[in-house]
């Protein structure tokens, strides 16, 4: 079976866990002699390791239809001019920030119908994003016109176009891997352009993957997809290898609790920061890290300053690849207060470095982790008298390290991609 599957981006040039999810799920499937994965991004850079599937970079396809019709309503496209491409930003919630303050009723409907030649993506989330999103889904006219394969995914709304034009073209089913949804992004402010791809993606996808129960019920109840169509396949993590492992060691005696993700409303960075004042108040050898970047960043300095804690609280920017797996090898506690988490794949990773982890019960990990501390994301008293415990009680601290760490290694990325092997033959004979 050969699959034509369209993401955003592809390690080591990711931007948070759809990546990751991406190239733990391919590596899965890699596994299965009767599967053939081509994947496609934006822009492929040459150091995307190629031994779980083929890629092919949108930016190198050639488009030599000078007239390309496409159905539905990818025939407008409403994008916005921006004075300046150089803008500071690493994630879609930052994206939507800045686009905001832009005047709307500039906007123009712009159809690409004569091209020849190759689109210049940028492989990120640009100030031109709808157009590239657009765009590539003109590649993939191409490439649903000169490959066979047998189906199609297409993971994240990014790629739900993309999906759709090579579904019309080659009448292949679709499957699209919902890996978070606008309702998750913003709070429940979505934004109604996204949630016109996302809500379209659904109704046309022949099957739909979600990340969690808890995303799976956003698709049913926000969207009004049948729920029959609608299957749950849960993330994992890849086990570290022995040169992965870090051997960083900490130089001071204090406790480290940390938070590492998006600065974004949507991961709960001021609870965080609340709950650390609470312990602050109870014990002062201890240290809490936020570490990432985000359209939060500058208010969330501004609290830490405003309540005194500062000389205990440490901002590190974005972090990746070594310096992740660092920081876990100095955390005693780490926590994700999500607000609104599809999965959540960091609880995973630091339980797999032998760090014991509090998590909302608004995530879907929360469904597959039973060896973590669960709080429901807006209880900072909760939340602290977590983080005390953990820091105070050594046995505790052990126990879900141990126990933790037998349940994460569980969790496989082979066994996910097994049941979306399935779920492809299942949709093929439907």
């Amino acid at each position: 079976m050969k699959v034509l599957m369209f993401g955003w981006e592809f390690p080591p040039h990711i931007s948070g866990g759809l990546g990751t999810a991406c190239y733990g799920l391919t590596k899965g499937l890699s596994r299965h002699n009767d599967l053939e994965v081509l994947f496609v991004v934006p822009k492929a850079f040459g150091d995307e390791d190629k031994s779980a599937a083929h890629i092919i970079g949108a930016s190198d396809v050639y488009i030599n239809q000078k007239k390309i019709n496409i159905k539905g309503f990818l025939k407008e496209v409403n994008m916005i001019e921006v004075n300046s491409t150089l803008i500071p930003y690493t994630d879609l919630d930052e994206y939507y920030n800045i686009i905001q303050k832009y005047n709307l009723h500039n906007n123009k409907n712009v159809v690409k119908s004569d091209f020849e030649g190759r689109f210049n993506f940028s492989g990120g989330y640009g100030p031109m994003l709808f157009n590239e999103i657009y765009n590539y889904s003109l590649v993939a006219s191409m490439l649903a016109s000169e490959h066979s394969f047998d189906i199609i995914h297409a993971h994240d709304w990014l790629t739900y176009p993309a999906g759709i034009v090579a579904k019309e073209i080659s009448g292949k089913p679709l499957v699209i891997h919902v890996h978070a949804t606008d309702f998750d992004r913003s709070g429940g402010n979505v934004n109604p352009r996204v949630f016109e791809i996302e809500k379209r993606g659904m109704e046309v996808a022949d099957k739909i993957i979600t990340v969690s129960n808890w995303t799976r019920d956003i698709v049913i109840n926000k969207y009004g997809i049948n729920p029959n169509k609608v299957v749950t396949v849960y993330n994992a993590v890849e086990p570290l290898n022995e040169a992965e492992t870090s051997r960083y060691e900490k130089y001071l005696d204090d406790k480290i609790v940390t938070f590492l993700g998006r600065i974004t409303m949507q991961k709960g960075p001021e609870y965080f920061i609340e709950a650390a004042r609470k312990v602050l108040n109870r014990m002062d050898n201890v240290r809490f890290v936020m570490a990432g970047s985000g359209d939060m960043m500058n208010k969330m300095v501004l609290r830490v300053a405003q309540l005194g804690i500062a000389n205990r609280f440490h901002f590190t920017g974005f972090l990746a690849g070594d310096d992740v797996n660092n920081m876990y090898a100095l955390s005693d506690v780490y926590v994700m207060p999500s607000v609104s988490e599809p999965f959540g794949i960091s609880p995973l990773e630091a339980i797999r470095s032998n760090v014991p982890v509090i998590i909302s019960k608004q995530s879907g990990v929360a469904e597959v982790l039973n060896h973590a501390i669960k709080v429901d994301f807006w209880d900072i008293d909760a939340l602290a008298d977590a983080i005390y415990g953990i820091l105070n009680y050594p046995a505790l601290s052990k126990m879900f390290k141990t126990y933790g760490k037998e349940e994460v290694d569980n969790l496989k990325w082979e066994n996910s991609a097994d049941h979306v092997r399935a779920i492809y033959y299942q949709t093929i004979s439907a």
